[in-house]
């Protein structure tokens, strides 16, 4: 199933970028944003999100496994 952007509508985004919607949208989240759309959602940038990516993998979370 590929899953879009619900902004820009950016084709098949990958479990990473689902785990990070969901991580800080909430894990219920049925759309999901793609890297720029959701740091342009937030009010920070790609390079932010990814970093607490690392952080959450390096913490264990499940989402990014």
């Amino acid at each position: 199933m590929k899953i879009n952007c619900i902004s820009c509508n950016e084709n098949d985004l990958d479990k990473i970028v689902i785990g990070i919607n969901k991580k800080l949208l909430g894990k219920d989240v049925e759309s999901f944003y793609c890297m720029e759309c959701l740091a342009g959602y937030l009010d920070t940038t790609v390079d932010e999100l990814l970093e607490k990516i690392e952080e959450f993998k390096e913490e264990g979370c499940t989402l990014f496994l």
